[in-house]
């Protein structure tokens, strides 16, 4: 791997801009849901974006929940076993990122998502304004996959509560429980 590759990766893994597009994604496809359109909890988006940003992990998943099916809609690309991908690190209740709470801070200043309180859970919902940009970020080529993967990761996985989230990850990947906490996580 040449050094200005290297370099590139690194910095797209340090912007922004990269995580809160992937995040409004993953938010915006959410909203298409016939059921709950708001992701109950930060820990919940956490793990959901985890097998997003994860495709090695979204496969073993689904296949998991025995939805294979779904799978024949996605593409899978041999390069994605083996690149350099977002860091994630063993958290209290899974994987996580510490950006979070700064991502979700950009998208509500920019008014594409809402984020309120139920309680002590964080409520993320996309606005109407997120709702347009989403629309118009899922026409790019370069977004097309992106979305699918979002749209299925919402079908199989937007109705699980945020325990039932936690409990499914522990269960499928144990090696995360493993993990020590703020081990980072390389899948």
């Amino acid at each position: 791997m040449s050094f200005p590759l290297i370099r590139a990766a690194l910095h797209a893994e340090n912007s922004d801009d990269i995580h809160v597009l992937r995040l409004l994604i993953l938010i915006g496809a959410s909203s298409n849901r016939k059921s709950t359109r708001v992701i109950a909890g930060i820990a919940k988006l956490a793990k959901l974006d985890f097998l997003l940003r994860y495709p090695n992990c979204l496969k073993k998943a689904i296949k998991y929940e025995g939805k294979e099916k779904i799978l024949d809609e996605l593409d899978f690309f041999d390069f994605e076993g083996h690149s350099f991908e977002s860091k994630m690190i063993r958290f209290r209740y899974g994987p996580w990122d510490v950006r979070y709470r700064r991502w979700l801070g950009i998208l509500k200043s920019k008014n594409l998502i809402d984020v309120y309180l139920t309680g002590k859970t964080v409520n993320v919902v996309i606005t109407d304004l997120g709702k347009e940009i989403y629309g118009g970020l899922i026409l790019s080529n370069e977004n097309i996959e992106l979305n699918k993967r979002s749209e299925a990761i919402s079908k199989v996985f937007g109705g699980f509560t945020g325990k039932k989230l936690m409990d499914f990850m522990y269960i499928v990947f144990p090696e995360i429980s493993s993990m020590k906490q703020g081990q980072e996580i390389s899948k």
